[in-house]
């Protein structure tokens, strides 16, 4: 507890925040018009040139009599606009660590906490995940408070709410829940923020993947993404014009929006900075290529396991049985691991390198492969469309979840042959209508429960204007 006795504040502070042990965290004492006082601050996360304005300031100021009141001194004699009067050791320590400079002074029961802090940061380009032909090309980036200024910048109402919360013991990590008053579903807002304040962690690690899991601890084994991530500030007030919840979490380039169903999972910014008609097209396109992604492979497998069935003018998918060494079902299921090891290791690959590598492996997976005997030609071409139709939608996650169903499609084809498939399907439909979000909605919205208008709006892309402002 801070009294009015300088040196055992300092102490106090100096001794909580291990000044001595750590070489960034800096004790800089000065002196304001006679009286003594010590800053500390975080090297790396102070501006420079405002912290010198400030201790000019203090050093050239010998007229002002600071024998008042830690709050009457920050209110009248600091020249700086985000300042505050904290008390309280352990809210001290946490604004010291997150790079606000405490300034404590002889006689003072409180601290004066000076927000001069800025983070090292990327600059604002487009990301990576979630290109667009038209529209902005600015990203989130690491520093939380860059990123709440992306989203309000395109949100001018007095309605837009930004909501600060702290979650971990050790990291206290900043999580900033963004969302229109008169719009956002209350009760939604209320159980989300009740369980983020709930949180018992240790620490947020893997940032956003850590809170989800921590929020959501039930039914893993459900492989559909329980929220839908965006690193494109425009996407984000977007979704929050229409009434969602949009997280933020520091240290974290993306955004988590909520709630979020199937149909908003397959959505891009794409669709809507083109025509209604492209857009349309482009939707819709979307959603029969990633179903056809899922069903490609186990229907081919299917037709190869009963050739009797195959009509004489599609005969031609079913391969040279004299040429096939491996079993069909095996070929697709190693070149599903294959993909998967040519793209860890093109994440890994330095960029200079990546190109000419790529290149290798396609061509080893190819027609080298196919020489060789282990894969059959209509193997490589049919996984190469899956692969490539993976990418037709813009969830890394989804992407990864349709594997999962195609994989289980292909096993229980294997096995109990048609009605393996047609358990399949079943199953996909049943982990797809069963999935619940964080939200607690279907995520099957607005097919289940159905409503026709909102159904029409994510199947087809209707004018901005055609939908009123409420």
């Amino acid at each position: 507890m801070f009294t009015e006795n300088f040196e055992h504040n300092r102490k106090l502070l100096k001794d909580t925040l291990r000044s001595d042990e750590c070489f960034d965290i800096i004790e800089r004492d000065i002196e304001l018009n006679g009286k003594k006082a010590v800053m500390f601050y975080i090297d790396g996360f102070v501006k420079d040139d405002t912290m010198e304005h400030i201790m000019e300031f203090f050093y050239l100021n010998t007229e002002d009599d600071i024998t008042v009141d830690a709050r009457t001194f920050a209110s009248h004699c600091v020249p700086y606009v985000e300042v505050d009067v904290m008390g309280d050791l352990d809210m001290v320590v946490k604004n010291v660590l997150s790079g606000v400079s405490c300034i404590i002074i002889d006689g003072f029961t409180e601290c004066i906490m000076l927000d001069m802090r800025t983070y090292p940061q990327r600059s604002t380009s487009e990301p990576q995940d979630d290109k667009v032909l038209r529209g902005s090309k600015d990203g989130f980036v690491e520093t939380l408070i860059f990123n709440c200024a992306l989203i309000r910048r395109r949100i001018r109402d007095p309605q837009f709410t930004t909501t600060a919360l702290c979650v971990g013991k050790s990291s206290k990590t900043d999580i900033v829940m963004c969302y229109m008053k008169d719009k956002v579903d209350k009760s939604l807002l209320k159980t989300l923020k009740k369980k983020i304040e709930n949180l018992d962690v240790v620490a947020l690690a893997m940032n956003q993947q850590s809170l989800i899991e921590a929020l959501y601890p039930k039914k893993w084994y459900n492989p559909f993404p329980k929220v839908k991530y965006t690193e494109r500030p425009d996407v984000a007030a977007a979704v929050a014009l229409k009434g969602s919840i949009v997280i933020l979490v520091d240290n974290s380039p993306s955004a988590l929006l909520l709630p979020t169903s199937i149909f908003e999972v397959l959505e891009e910014a794409d669709d809507y900075y083109f025509p209604p008609i492209t857009g349309t097209y482009i939707r819709l396109a979307r959603y029969l290529i990633t179903i056809i992604s899922v069903i490609l492979t186990p229907l081919w497998l299917l037709a190869v396991q009963n050739p009797d069935f195959v009509p004489e003018t599609f005969s031609f998918v079913i391969p040279d049985s004299s040429q096939v060494n491996i079993s069909i079902f095996w070929q697709l299921i190693l070149i599903e691991i294959g993909i998967d090891g040519l793209r860890l290791a093109a994440l890994n690959t330095p960029d200079s390198l990546s190109t000419s590598l790529s290149i290798v492996g396609a061509i080893a997976f190819s027609q080298f492969a196919i020489d060789s005997g282990w894969f059959s030609m209509e193997v490589i071409l049919y996984m190469a469309f899956v692969t490539i139709a993976n990418y037709s939608q813009p969830s890394y996650e989804l992407g990864y979840s349709l594997k999962f169903l195609r994989v289980i499609l292909l096993v229980l084809t294997k096995i109990f042959n048609f009605w393996g498939f047609v358990a399949g399907i079943a199953l996909n439909i049943v982990l797809l209508f069963t999935n619940k979000t964080l939200s607690g909605k279907s995520y099957m919205y607005p097919l289940f429960p159905l409503n026709p208008k909102e159904l029409l709006y994510k199947l087809t892309r209707i004018r901005s204007s055609a939908k009123k402002a409420d």
